[in-house]
């Protein structure tokens, strides 16, 4: 993804211009004195799935991908209906 940084008076005066470009998939990071205090991204067209996820921080370079090792894990066991509610309340009981 394309990132691209702005002032706060820049992206003020060309916010459409900056929103045309998010369309197209750019990414606007919008700085305040040189630093960064917000970002402009696509919107996604509903939740994004764990592997999406990932493969975003992938892509902004926070996480490296993992390399030829391919890991199954086993279901998580099932939990009782309403357990965490009675833990909490018991806790708050004393």
């Amino acid at each position: 993804m394309v990132r691209r940084t702005a002032g706060v008076r820049e992206a003020k005066s060309r916010l459409s211009e900056l929103l045309r470009d998010v369309k197209r998939g750019r990414e606007w990071v919008i700085t305040e004195r040189g630093k960064p205090v917000a970002r402009l991204i696509p919107a996604s067209k509903g939740p994004l799935t764990l592997d999406d996820r990932l493969r975003r921080l992938e892509q902004e370079g926070l996480i490296e991908p993992l390399s030829g090792v391919s890991i199954e894990l086993p279901p998580l066991p099932a939990v009782p209906s309403g357990i965490a509610q009675r833990m909490l309340q018991e806790d708050r009981d004393g």
